[in-house]
C-alpha cells in the first residue's frame, strides 16, 4: 500500500462505523436514496489519469505516474457519440476530464468529432505545458475558428492568489496557468474558471477576488456567472458526512433530479481492460460497484452493486459531500 492509499484508508475510517456499507440501507436502517437518469445532458470522457502535475488534494489522484485509467482513443469516443444518436438521448454536451486531457494524443480529434457532431465540448484543463504545445495550440485555433463558443475550456485556478493556488498545485504553477489563460484569451477561445471554496472566504469575497484578477488580466470572464466561474465545495475526506436517505429529499427540499447523476454519465478505460466502462459521474472513477456496463444502452438498466435498474444508489461519501449537500455539479 502506498502513502496516498494509506492516507485515504485512514480518512475513510473517520466516517462513523457502518456508513456507506450496505448499498440499500444506511447505518441507521433507513432506505438509501436512489437517483434515476432524467436525461443524459452531459457525457463525460475521462481521457486518462496521467497529468503533468501532482496536486495535493486531487480527488482522482492524477499524477505523472498514475495510469490506472488509460488514454481513451478517438474511435472509442466516437462509438459513444454514435450511440447517443442511436438511443435518442438528447445529450447537449461532451465533457473531457482527466488527468490532464491535453496529455492524451487523441484529444484534438476527439474534440473535433464531438463538435462536428453538434455537441458542445467542455474541457477541464490546468492550461499548463500540455496545452501550450504547438500541435495542441494549432488544433485549438482551428476548432475555435470552425466551432466558436461551442468549445469551452474550463481552467483550474484554485485561488485568485499565487500563494494559495501554488500550495495546492506546486510552486510556480499560478504563473504558468496565467500564461495559459492569457493565450486562450488572446486567441478568442471561450474560457471558464474553476476555483475552490476551502479557504475560509465567503462566496462573495471569492468572486470579488477573481473579478479583480480577471479585470487586471483583461480576461472576458464574468465572475458573477456560476457557469463561467465555478466554485467547487471542498471534498474533505477527513470529515464525517451524513448518508442520504429517501427522506432527505423532503428534509432538504431538494429534488433527485438536481443531483449530477440525474443528468450525467462518465466513460473510463481501466488499465488492462478490454473495453471502456460507463459510470454514473466524474467522482467515482475507481469504485467498481458503480460500473454500469460497457455501453450507454447497458447503463440504462444496469443492476447490482450500487445500481438498481439504471438508478444510482447514493452509497459513497462524495454523493453527499459534493452533490447533495455541496450542491455542486461538474457540468457546465
Amino acid at each position: 500500500m502506498n502513502d496516498l492509499e494509506a492516507e485515504r484508508r485512514l480518512h475513510a475510517e473517520r466516517l462513523q462505523p457502518g456508513k456507506f456499507r450496505d448499498p440499500d440501507i444506511t447505518a441507521t436502517g433507513a432506505e438509501r436514496a436512489r437517483v434515476a437518469l432524467e436525461r443524459l445532458e452531459t457525457l463525460w470522457i475521462n481521457t486518462g489519469t496521467l497529468c503533468n502535475i501532482t496536486c495535493r488534494n486531487c480527488y482522482i489522484d492524477s499524477s505523472p505516474t498514475n495510469d490506472r485509467l488509460v488514454y481513451m482513443t478517438a474511435d472509442e469516443v466516437r462509438s459513444y457519440l454514435d450511440e447517443i444518436e442511436t438511443l435518442g438521448l438528447g445529450t447537449r454536451e461532451i465533457g473531457f476530464t482527466g488527468g490532464e486531457p491535453f496529455m492524451n494524443p487523441h484529444i484534438i480529434q476527439m474534440l473535433d468529432d464531438a463538435l462536428s457532431s453538434g455537441f458542445r465540448a467542455l474541457v477541464l484543463t490546468n492550461a499548463m505545458q500540455p496545452m501550450m504545445r504547438p500541435r495542441v495550440q494549432a488544433g485549438l485555433r482551428d476548432l475555435c475558428a470552425r466551432h466558436g463558443d461551442r468549445l469551452v475550456l474550463r481552467v483550474s485556478l484554485d485561488h485568485f492568489t499565487a500563494g494559495l493556488h501554488d500550495d495546492e498545485r506546486g510552486a510556480g504553477s499560478f504563473a504558468r496557468v496565467l500564461e495559459g489563460i492569457d493565450w486562450l484569451s488572446a486567441e478568442g477561445i471561450s474560457i471558464a474558471v474553476a476555483g475552490r471554496t476551502c479557504w475560509g472566504e465567503t462566496l462573495e469575497a471569492a468572486r470579488e477576488g477573481y473579478r479583480a484578477l480577471f479585470a487586471a488580466r483583461g480576461w472576458a470572464i464574468d465572475a458573477d456567472d456560476p457557469a463561467a466561474l465555478v466554485l467547487f465545495p471542498e471534498m474533505d475526506e477527513t470529515r464525517d458526512v451524513p448518508e442520504i436517505t429517501t427522506e432527505c429529499w423532503r428534509i432538504l427540499d431538494k429534488s433527485p433530479a438536481s443531483v449530477m447523476c440525474a443528468s450525467s454519465r462518465m466513460v473510463v478505460k481501466r488499465k488492462g481492460a478490454g473495453a471502456p466502462a460507463v459510470l454514473p459521474c466524474t467522482l467515482l472513477a475507481y469504485d467498481e460497484a458503480f460500473e454500469m456496463g460497457a455501453t450507454l444502452a447497458q447503463s440504462l438498466t444496469a443492476d447490482g452493486g450500487a445500481l438498481d435498474n439504471g438508478k444510482v444508489k447514493l452509497n459513497h461519501p462524495h454523493c453527499a459531500r459534493f452533490c447533495v449537500l455541496g450542491g455542486a455539479s461538474c457540468s457546465g
